[in-house]
């Protein structure tokens, strides 16, 4: 009687002999190629627009000027009054003046912006 997994065994080993060695492909290369492909795409698409997005953020901050009309990251919308090194101070009223950090100025209002609220 023929025993199957001998048989099968010594049919694997036979086929694992004549078989070439496998080839190396591309080498590095073929690894590296898709993970630096990976990462331009990140950075074009993550990196880059939010590299522009804080410059021009730096930018508005840096041009503030006393009587420019502004919204806060709170919401509060006020003239500037008077401006230090790192503190805005606002008008928000007739007799209402706040002061807040520069940093917190999300935007400088327009004429046509202030219409529309």
């Amino acid at each position: 009687m023929i025993n199957v997994p001998e048989l099968l065994n010594a049919a694997f080993l036979f086929g694992q002999e004549g078989s070439p060695p496998p080839s190396g492909g591309s080498g590095i290369m073929g690894t590296l190629f898709p993970l630096l492909l990976l990462f331009a795409l990140f950075y074009f698409l993550l990196i880059l627009p939010q590299q522009r997005q804080e410059k021009k953020r730096k930018a508005m901050l840096a041009a503030l000027k006393k009587g420019d009309r502004v919204v806060t990251t709170g919401g509060i919308i006020g003239t500037i009054v008077k401006i230090d090194d790192n503190v805005v101070t606002l008008k928000v009223s007739q007799n209402t003046n706040i002061k807040i950090e520069k940093g917190a100025v999300r935007g400088v209002l327009s004429p046509q912006e202030e219409l529309k609220g």
